[in-house]
């Protein structure tokens, strides 16, 4: 951690923000006394980085799974599967 006067800050600000953005975090003093901290601004970390660091996200592969091979089952009338139908709408 660096540090500089209000002076220095107010006559070389390009310089001390380009240090602050290399990652230096510089304490500003004025009349001997520090009074100010400057550091870097890091972006928040959003709802799925939270989650994701909580354990209860993951994120998706870059290389999904192919589609699992199912054999075709026995064909079904349309009348079983009218039935079907209405037992799942609750119209039996």
């Amino acid at each position: 951690m660096d540090t500089i006067t209000k002076r220095e800050l107010n006559q070389h600000t390009a310089t001390v923000l380009a240090r602050v953005d290399g990652g230096v975090e510089i304490i500003i003093t004025e009349r001997g006394r520090p009074r100010w901290r400057v550091s870097g601004y890091t972006e928040p970390a959003g709802a799925l980085d939270r989650l994701q660091r909580e354990g209860r996200y993951t994120p998706p592969s870059s290389e999904p799974l192919d589609w699992p091979e199912h054999g075709a089952g026995a064909p079904m009338a349309s009348s079983r599967v009218d039935e079907l139908l209405d037992e799942t709408r609750g119209e039996h």
